[in-house]
Formats: structure tokens, C-alpha cells, sequence
């Protein structure tokens, strides 16, 4: 049996094809579409109408792809910058009509949980309390637990692509100014959340998307040409010094640094300072950069779990028909 997952994200569209037998998602085909919403919709704004068109495309061809390598119709859901929109059904309906996909939301803490499953599943029993830190373009998830699915998730505005447009828009390089801005009003978001995770204790901490992997490669973990499994560990010291090189560059001399690619560029400073500041105020001295992250939690839960938990929370997102207007989320992971 295979099964596919459609990510749609603030950057790009992702594909992932697995087998599914033996409660193992075993991937044999991934593709990605280059979308760039990120650059397109404000935070909180309408995804415009020539966007929606590249999203119907990019959904149109990673449903083919999924039919010529042998899976059924992927479970396709969208992140943040989607979710947020105040057009946000019109946008679902459209791409349905058009393409026969039943693209849904997410509410961030249930990314978190799917995000913290698959962390879980690659790391291992052996980590123990394990915390979980994922940036992606309009959210910050981040989860702590002990077992198979989190204790404790929650979603904030912090991400990379939605700060730098609040933070550095038109500035580049930005100023001294609106980076202490910026970190200021991470670490007052970031308050509760870190307190909760310092007093949790976690033995390991994983941080997940592209974003904390472009930055553990700048920091020095090994490229990704050498595979999924060779361990790559981030330091906290590390990242801060990265701070600094980034924060003296324009976007384009930016995309010349290790593991830096041109269209994550100018949102790798904000990525960079909400990722330090999360390590710094939990305590957390090194993250392992973990390869699995939602899209293999949600091939786990469809494995493990049945369909019927995708089309109960996907029911109950949409039937809310409204984006997420609180700017913390803190809840118990639905189980």
C-alpha cells in the first residue's frame, strides 16, 4: 500500500509517496513545487488571486505524481500562511473544485503534535523527555513529552517569512534597531512557553523544518549529501555567532554562506533569532536537527491511527471556518 502527503507551505509545495507496510512510512518518491506564498500574502492578509492559481497547479501536479507512482489521493493540508487568511475557505473551496484535492488546515498545536510523532519516531524511546522546536514562515510549534504523542504543544506567530516582514521590510541589511525589535518581541512571546519547558526538564531536544536545517548547516552539521542519518547537532553558541554574520549581510550575500539558499535568504536572520532566543530562554544548549517532521506524522498517524482521526480533525478545523485569532496556543495533544 502506498500513501502520499501534500505539504503546502509558505515557501513550497511538497510531495512525499511512501510504502506504508509494515507501520513503517518508507518514502519512494518526494517532488517539491516552488510556490513562494510567503512572498505574496502579508501576515494575516488574503492570499491573492494569481497565488491561488500557482497553488492549483503545484496541487493539480503533485496529485498526478502521486497517481504515477501508485498512491491514492494524498492527505493535503496547508500551514500557516493559508491558515491565517481571511479568504482562507474561498482558497480550500477553489483548489477542490479545481483539482479534486480536499486541501485542509491545520490548528498549530495539531502541526505540533504531528511535528513531535514523527521527531518521536526517528529519535527514538532512548531520548527520553523530549522538547521539539519547528519554524516554519508564519508559525513557531513547539511541543514537550514524554511518550509517543506531546503533553504539551503550542503555536505562536514567530515565524521566519511573517517577521521578516514585520521586522525588516525594506531594510537590507536591517538595522541594529529592528533586530533588538525583533528579539524583544520574541522573547515576550516566547515567555510562558519557555518556562513551561525549563520546568519539564526534556533529556533531548530536536528542532525540525528547513529553516533549523539551513541553519545547522551554516553552524556546521555535516550537508545533506550525506544522508539522513549521520547526526547533525546544533549549538547554541553556534547559532549566535551566526547571528552576527547574518545580521552584516544583505539577503544575496547571505545566499553565498553555507547551507543559505537564495530564497530562504532574507527571512534566515529572523529564522536565526527566534531560534536562538527559544534555545536561550528554555535553557537548551544543543538541538539535534531532526529529518522527520509533520509530513512523516501525519503518514504515521494515517498508519497507525486510521483515517478516521484525519477526517475528525480536519472536520472540526473546518467547520471553525475562521483563522486562528489568538496569538498563543497552549493545549493538551488531542490522543
Amino acid at each position: 500500500m502506498r500513501i502520499s502527503v501534500v505539504d503546502v507551505g509558505s515557501n513550497t509545495v511538497r510531495l512525499v509517496v511512501a510504502d506504508a507496510q509494515d507501520g513503517v512510512p518508507l518514502p519512494v518518491h518526494t517532488a517539491k513545487w516552488r510556490l513562494r506564498l510567503s512572498d505574496h500574502v502579508r501576515p494575516g492578509g488574503p492570499v491573492p488571486e494569481e497565488a491561488v492559481e500557482r497553488l492549483v497547479e503545484a496541487v493539480e501536479g503533485a496529485k498526478r505524481t502521486a497517481a504515477r507512482w501508485g498512491a491514492a489521493e494524498p492527505l493535503a493540508f496547508a500551514t500557516a500562511v493559508v491558515r491565517a487568511a481571511p479568504n482562507r475557505v474561498e482558497v480550500l473551496r477553489t483548489v477542490r473544485t479545481r483539482t479534486g484535492v480536499d486541501l485542509r488546515t491545520l490548528p498549530g498545536e495539531v502541526e505540533a503534535e504531528l511535528t513531535f510523532l514523527g521527531a518521536r519516531r526517528w529519535m527514538g524511546w532512548r531520548a527520553g523527555p523530549l522538547a521539539l522546536m519547528d519554524i516554519g514562515g508564519g508559525s513557531l510549534e513547539v511541543a514537550f513529552g514524554r511518550g509517543r504523542l506531546p503533553d504539551f504543544v503550542a503555536s505562536l506567530p514567530l515565524g521566519a517569512g511573517r517577521l521578516t516582514h514585520e521586522f525588516f521590510e525594506g531594510q537590507d541589511p536591517p538595522s541594529p534597531e529592528a533586530v533588538r525589535a525583533l528579539r524583544r518581541k520574541v522573547r515576550h512571546q516566547l515567555r510562558d512557553v519557555a518556562s513551561r519547558i525549563r520546568w519539564e526538564g526534556p533529556r533531548t531536544a530536536v528542532a525540525t523544518s528547513r529553516t533549523f536545517e539551513q541553519l545547522g548547516r551554516l553552524c556546521g552539521t555535516p550537508p545533506g549529501r550525506r544522508g539522513p542519518f549521520v547526526e547533525r547537532r546544533m549549538r547554541r553558541a553556534d547559532l549566535r555567532e551566526a547571528i552576527d554574520c547574518l545580521a552584516m549581510l544583505p539577503a544575496a550575500r547571505r545566499a553565498e554562506l553555507p547551507g543559505i539558499s537564495a530564497p530562504r535568504a532574507a527571512q534566515s536572520l529572523a529564522g536565526a533569532v527566534v531560534g536562538h532566543t527559544a534555545m536561550k530562554l528554555t535553557g537548551i544548549r544543543t538541538v539535534t536537527i531532526c529529518p522527520w517532521a509533520i509530513r512523516e506524522g501525519v503518514l504515521l498517524r494515517h498508519i497507525e491511527d486510521g483515517p478516521s482521526w484525519w477526517a475528525e480533525i480536519t472536520r472540526r478545523n473546518e467547520e471553525a471556518a475562521l483563522p486562528d485569532p489568538v496569538p498563543l496556543r497552549i493545549a493538551a495533544a488531542t490522543r
